[in-house]
């Protein structure tokens, strides 16, 4: 068991960022936990979101925890696929990931393609909908398997946002709880 501060708990929001209804929003409220911020969430470059989540890592003063949705979740598998910081997190919660390389994606996130397939070199839990409409649910199975993630089956709650209607999601909270605790 390790325990982060909540300032080290970063939040990893996808394109066009997380709305106040957003459950990454509504912890960074309730928990105190750090969102990631980015110079541009509607033109999202790949290069650009890496070297700002490194800056952040650097910043902190012990290794982090990764709570990611959408396109947070390849922005994950692409920062680690790069780094050589990754010591400075201890895990990851991925939630939804969006597919950067399905043809309706890919010409508006034309940075994000090919997608990081290496295993990532933290513990890692990818919690996947049936019925996301921006990633099947083979394919959310298949970023798990080659992240090297625990696979969460969270049925048919679509994109895993705030129009999923999670609230604070305090079912995903247990879930990332569980990972700090393993």
């Amino acid at each position: 068991m390790f325990h982060v501060k909540p300032e080290n708990i970063l939040i990893l929001p996808g394109w066009q960022n997380s709305g106040p209804e957003h459950w990454q929003s509504r912890w960074e409220t309730l928990y105190g936990y750090r969102r990631v911020d980015q110079h541009d969430w509607m033109r999202p470059k790949r290069g650009d979101w890496i070297a700002r989540l490194e800056e952040v890592l650097l910043g902190c003063d012990e290794p982090a925890v990764l709570v990611a949705h959408s396109l947070g979740c390849l922005h994950t598998a692409a920062w680690a696929s790069h780094s050589k910081n990754t010591a400075r997190v201890k895990a990851a919660l991925l939630v939804a990931p969006g597919d950067a390389e399905r043809e309706d994606l890919r010409p508006l996130l034309p940075t994000w393609a090919p997608v990081a397939m290496q295993r990532l070199p933290f513990p890692s839990v990818l919690v996947g909908s049936h019925n996301d409409p921006y990633c099947s649910f083979e394919r959310a199975q298949a970023f798990a398997m080659a992240w090297g993630s625990r696979f969460v089956d969270l049925g048919h709650a679509g994109h895993i946002n705030a129009e999923s209607g999670l609230g604070d999601w305090p079912t995903g909270h247990a879930v990332l709880t569980e990972l700090m605790n393993l």
